[in-house]
């Protein structure tokens, strides 16, 4: 099996950490390596490992950097089918390795990975998950990822990125902190600022949703989130775990705690402002920004974004 890491050295703000996984590297020449410092250069790095027959790529960064390579894998097809991928938990959010159940130390998950390879027990390790397509910029952007969100986490998201020192502390914990504030926010005051709610227009199967303003949009094709939050709770058989809370939804501070756990209360339901579901696609037309894994994505009149789970990729947990 051939492993390649594609190793963002930014990922993080963590050197001390990068010269360590260049120590183990230095050990292992049968790992191919490329470096990156900027999404711009990813094509390029996915295209260059995809001309050496990697079997398995190994992600070293957060859920950006997993974002920028699915995209390019998906969308552009460097590899003739998709290889196995593997992201560490080497950057400031690592939602998605999070959620396949990755060890927290990078160096010691590519470690795993590669005796795992030696022992032939990768396919122990292998987790199947849905990949979010979404298609926005009037068809003309396509971006793959495991998190859309639009309302308060986009907003949370971003305020985040200002207000918190560069780090892990930029990542899960500032935007669940973040976000358990807006929402609590929301609850008890006023909506306005950044806890206003936004006009959207919202297609779930086709089916037009009822409310026209929502306080938060999000879909996932994982099953927790940062700080392991899991606000999902709908029904169907599709790959877009969909959940929605409208700015008209009754009882707010009573549904969030439960919602946070996919586990809400008897009044949280469709009437009263609330919903959630298993779709195979939701559609939105809306005029505020959004995000994918943490990438925000601005503002544009009359944006209509298609999420969609039309490919699977298979993960391998480090």
């Amino acid at each position: 099996m051939r492993i390649a890491l594609l190793n963002n050295l930014r990922a993080g703000g963590n050197s001390a950490q990068v010269e360590r996984l260049f120590e183990y590297l230095v050990d292992h020449p049968e790992v191919l390596h490329v470096e990156t410092d900027r999404v711009g250069v990813v094509p390029e790095a996915i295209d260059s490992l995809a001309d050496q027959s990697v079997d398995l790529l190994v992600v070293n960064g957060g859920d950006g950097t997993l974002q920028r390579a699915l995209t390019e894998i998906l969308t552009n097809e460097a590899f003739e089918t998709p290889p196995l991928i593997s992201p560490l938990c080497g950057g400031r959010t690592n939602m998605t390795a999070a959620d396949l159940g990755c060890t927290p130390d990078p160096v010691k998950g590519l470690a795993a990975l590669v005796d795992a390879a030696k022992a032939g027990t990768i396919r122990e390790r292998v987790v199947d998950r849905p990949v979010l397509r979404v298609d926005f910029d009037a068809g003309r952007r396509i971006e793959y990822g495991m998190l859309f969100g639009a309302g308060v986490i986009h907003r949370a998201i971003a305020l985040t990125h200002r207000v918190f020192p560069t780090g892990k502390s930029q990542g899960a914990f500032g935007a669940g902190i973040v976000t358990a504030l807006l929402l609590a926010r929301a609850a008890f005051s006023e909506k306005d600022g950044i806890i206003r709610p936004d006009k959207i227009e919202v297609l779930v199967d086709g089916e037009t949703l009822p409310h026209g303003e929502y306080t938060l949009l999000i879909a996932s094709s994982l099953q927790r989130l940062f700080l392991k939050l899991a606000p999902f709770w709908g029904e169907g058989g599709g790959g877009v775990r969909f959940t929605g809370i409208a700015a008209s939804a009754e009882r707010l501070a009573r549904a969030v705690p439960g919602i946070l756990r996919g586990r809400p209360h008897a009044d949280v339901r469709a009437e009263t402002g609330y919903v959630s579901v298993n779709a195979e696609s939701v559609a939105l037309r809306f005029d505020c920004g959004f995000t994918v894994d943490g990438e925000i994505f601005p503002e544009q009149l009359d944006e209509y974004a298609e999420v969609r789970a039309d490919r699977r990729i298979t993960f391998v947990r480090s």
